[in-house]
């Protein structure tokens, strides 16, 4: 089964957090999974503040700056990889360096039929 693993972190912490043993540790699980097989993609976003959100009310879209919610800690990258249980998926979530000061969410990814 497919796994997105979302890593929230939040953005004021970051300099001090991406250490470059933290970028060596986010490489290193890169290329195990890649050589695995298992990374499907993997990618980091720009700051929180380069977002835009678009709803749709009323029958508009409607567009603002930045994220959708005020929080703490932002979405700050994901990767998506194939696991057979999802304890496998845990496991490497917690592998992530910057789970130490954020989270690491992990959801099973619904593939919808093609049409």
């Amino acid at each position: 089964m497919r796994y997105m693993l979302l890593v929230y972190t939040d953005e004021a912490l970051l300099p001090g957090l991406m250490t470059p043993e933290a970028f060596e540790q986010f490489e290193e699980l890169g290329r195990e999974l890649a050589a695995q097989g298992r990374l499907q993609m993997t990618a980091g976003l720009a700051p929180v503040e380069t977002a835009t959100t678009v709803r749709l009310r009323d029958g508009h879209a409607v567009v603002t700056d930045g994220p959708f919610a005020e929080t703490r800690e932002q979405l700050g990258g994901f990767s998506l990889a194939v696991f057979d249980r999802e304890e496998d998926a845990l496991a490497v979530a917690a592998r992530v360096p910057t789970a130490v000061a954020g989270c690491v969410e992990v959801r099973p990814v619904v593939d919808f039929p093609a049409q």
